[in-house]
């Protein structure tokens, strides 16, 4: 991952470029035209809980495309105008390591900024893991993300974070907050049902334990009394030591896992790795940082794919 710094400077040589264009926008909003809040949302389940409040009353715009990792994912200049010329912007935090440069650099006192994750109490992540096995550039990435961003994924805290949307929605277009409500409302009372589903399927499960690649979902496991066995850290890229993956197969081994759980946008070799050394299938167990062209193709959503991950879950630990 590159330094802040060269992050920094890259943004501002380009949205350079681009502030003539984005008078525009200024002059529109001063002219009172009436047009549709302008929503700018950084990787899919923000864009996702903002569509759901916004209805059809704003513009709601996905920067992290179809099929790329968030992670280490960077803007173009392209974004940085849509950053610039955004009513609302919609971040979770943490995971997006480019937006305080970005927000600097793209200025908009207009603009009304929401980390949705603000408030909510964060899991450590794995930066001593991520320094020790990959050196100095490991040790840059691993202090960037050294909390667990991976709020999203249990339903109790993504209905907060809908909750912070609905009041950045207020704030930019008092006139409508009723309706941002009710959206809001309609949308958490579907969360909450999804809440209920992953209570009353994962009661019961012979197991509480279930080994992922990627340490993405210490929010669910700890939401449901499970425990989530890494094979490695936050970060998707990394690559897990020889004396990691002898400790996992251990374990696997041990606890009798019976389905080792990569996701959609990773190489699952790592995983496949791991299974075949214990004679245990594979499984996908989706992290939702973006939607694949065909989770889109068969019309899939946050709720959709959550309602499969239980699914996957129940039967792996039920196995």
């Amino acid at each position: 991952m590159k330094k802040s710094l060269k992050k920094t400077l890259a943004i501002s040589a380009s949205l350079a470029l681009l502030l003539a264009a984005c008078g525009k926008n200024e002059e529109n909003e001063a002219s009172g035209s009436g047009v549709k809040l302008s929503v700018v949302t950084t990787f899919y389940p923000m864009y996702e809980f903002s569509r759901q409040v916004a209805g059809d009353l704003a513009n709601v715009a996905l920067l992290i495309p179809a099929g790329s990792e968030p992670h280490d994912w960077e803007p173009s200049a392209q974004d940085m105008a849509k950053v610039k010329e955004a009513d609302v912007f919609v971040y979770n935090g943490i995971v997006e390591g480019w937006v305080d440069a970005a927000l600097t650099s793209a200025s908009n006192d207009k603009r009304v900024v929401v980390r949705a994750s603000e408030g909510l109490t964060t899991l450590e992540g794995t930066a001593e893991e991520e320094e020790e096995e990959a050196g100095e550039e490991a040790h840059d990435h691993a202090h960037e993300h050294a909390e667990d961003p991976h709020v999203w994924l249990d339903p109790g805290l993504a209905q907060r974070e809908v909750a912070a949307i609905e009041a950045a929605f207020e704030k930019a277009d008092p006139a409508n907050k009723d309706t941002y409500k009710k959206n809001a409302d309609t949308y958490i009372a579907q969360l909450k049902a999804l809440d209920e589903d992953y209570r009353a399927g994962l009661k019961d499960v012979r197991t509480k334990s279930f080994v992922t690649q990627h340490a993405a979902f210490g929010y669910l496991a700890q939401a449901y009394g499970l425990q989530q066995v890494p094979i490695a850290g936050l970060s998707p890229e990394q690559e897990p030591s020889p004396g990691k993956m002898a400790e996992i197969v251990q374990f696997a081994k041990a606890h009798q896992v019976k389905t080792i759980f990569f996701e959609t946008l990773v190489d699952p070799q790592v995983a496949k790795t791991v299974a075949d050394e214990i004679g245990a299938k594979t499984d996908v167990l989706n992290p939702l940082e973006g939607l694949t062209d065909e989770e889109k193709k068969d019309g899939l959503d946050y709720i959709g794919i959550m309602k499969k991950n239980l699914e996957a879950l129940v039967k792996a630990l039920n196995a």
